[in-house]
């Protein structure tokens, strides 16, 4: 039987199609929800690289010119204006499960973000992670406010107000340089508690207690804080003003000026050893003096007084060796101190004890124990300043040995702490050790192995807890086996 060139071109198309649609459903992979390798992604500068691990099936399914991205959601969860964190090179993730690293924007700050996994060729979307906080800490160390003053005041009826110090005095590293940042007051309730009051940068008070504020980084613990201070009502129209001093008290003129500071008020006058000095009107007076000074400080329908009895004493200097220090058996360690201090004698001791004809700047050490250095100004802000440093034996990272152990104690004794494996698995080999726990997740891979793992505590909630490992080397050998963690 003979069809028609109609009939022909018919089944042609038909076989095409179907053909086609094979391909298509051939083409298709499925990517399963990612699994996270954190709990909250508390980023800084100094460290932003967090990973997740995902499956897809099948493998064949995948195009060569294929990339997986990782998208993150907003605060809420939400992935309609999604950011994408991360994207493979086309073709480099082939096998299931893979495993990537990513980093979060400097605009990160929530608790509810979620990540999901794309695929470009074929297209596919995975299911949202778990929710999970996220913060980009752009500040993070302690900060003033009040310019330090530890006490305000208001008068009945009034209102005193907090701000945190922009830029401040010294060193203090002012959050508000950071426009992105909010910030969360608080009041305290005891000794180690304290409510939610308000957000913002300042807070006008009316109640007494005391307040201070931090940087909203969520449930990310953070360092960035400010100082305490006190809020009294004034009593019988007259409240206390605390005075503060840049340098400390006691303080050494060789520092240059020290900065009084009080609390804030309409207008000030400032007094020394009871004598008002001549235009010290403002609510800071620099000096490089030492006395008695006083302020009185005009809060409107009410007024504040106090005073600070100032003294020089320090000095500066320095000392060119770490609190711990470590050497090989026959090594020495030649330690040095720097100071200004006028006509300074030097006094060095091991193990408590005064080591005899030790009296210069600086001392070479040979023998492991516990040092110290005690500096003592002869002349001007005569005072001491002690130095204290050890000496230890140095640690072979890399021994030889044999075997790779399965049980290590990591309790802080020196001895057995780590999990360490013959040298040629370690650093320079290229070998890679990864480390799962007993739930089958990754908790530790590299290709530079320094012999350092746990480097952070394992929190056991049992007295032993397994682990299991994987050594590939660059030949494609592999060892496997398992690590008892004995706590």
């Amino acid at each position: 039987m003979y069809l028609t060139t109609t009939a022909q071109n018919l089944l042609l198309w038909i076989s095409v199609a179907f053909l086609t649609l094979i391909g298509q459903v051939n083409a298709q992979i499925v990517i399963g929800t990612p699994n996270l390798g954190f709990s909250q992604a508390c980023a800084s500068e100094d460290f932003n690289t967090y990973s997740a691990t995902f499956i897809f099936s099948p493998e064949s399914g995948l195009s060569t010119s294929n990339q997986f991205s990782v998208e993150m959601s907003d605060a809420d969860g939400d992935f309609s204006n999604s950011v994408t964190l991360f994207t493979s090179q086309p073709g480099a993730i082939t096998a299931s499960p893979a495993t990537v690293n990513f980093s979060i924007p400097e605009t990160t700050a929530g608790e509810n973000y979620r990540i999901r996994i794309k695929s470009s060729a074929p297209v596919a979307t995975s299911s949202g992670s778990t929710p999970f906080a996220a913060y980009f800490k752009l500040q993070d160390a302690p900060f003033t406010i009040n310019n330090l003053v530890s006490t305000g005041a208001f008068c009945a009826g009034g209102s005193y107000l907090l701000s945190i110090d922009n830029p401040g005095t010294g060193s203090n590293d002012s959050p508000l340089n950071y426009p992105s940042l909010t910030f969360n007051w608080f009041k305290e309730t005891g000794p180690t508690t304290s409510v939610f009051v308000a957000e913002g940068p300042t807070l006008t008070v009316n109640e007494e207690g005391t307040y201070f504020v931090e940087t909203n980084y969520g449930t990310c613990t953070s360092n960035s804080f400010s100082n305490r201070v006190t809020i009294t009502q004034a009593v019988s129209g007259e409240a206390n003003a605390t005075i503060t001093s840049s340098l400390g008290n006691p303080y050494c003129p060789e520092q240059g000026l020290t900065t009084l500071t009080t609390l804030g008020g309409n207008s000030y006058q400032w007094f020394k050893d009871g004598v008002a000095i001549a235009g010290a009107n403002e609510q800071m007076y620099q000096t490089n003096e030492s006395g008695t000074f006083s302020v009185q400080v005009d809060l409107g329908e009410c007024s504040a007084s106090g005073s600070i009895d100032l003294e020089s004493q320090l000095f500066e200097s320095d000392i060119n060796v770490d609190d711990v220090n470590t050497l090989e058996e026959g090594e020495t360690l030649t330690v040095t101190v720097t100071t200004n201090a006028n006509a300074p004698i030097y006094e060095w001791f091991y193990n408590t004890i005064l080591i005899p004809g030790a009296n210069g700047a600086s001392y070479v050490a040979s023998d492991f124990g516990d040092y110290s250095v005690v500096i003592t100004e002869t002349v001007g802000c005569e005072s001491t300043v002690e130095y204290v440093f050890s000496i230890e034996e140095t640690l072979d990272m890399f021994p030889d040995v044999s075997n790779i152990p399965n049980v290590i104690s990591p309790n802080g004794d020196t001895i057995n702490d780590t999990w360490v494996i013959p040298q040629q698995y370690t650093t320079g080999t290229n070998t890679e050790v990864t480390i799962y726990s007993n739930r089958g997740e990754l908790i530790f891979k590299t290709k530079d192995y320094q012999n350092d793992w746990p480097q952070n505590d394992l929190n056991l909630n049992s007295v032993n807890q397994v682990y299991y490992y994987i050594i590939t080397t660059t030949a494609n050998e592999t060892k496997k086996g398992s690590i008892t963690v004995v706590k």
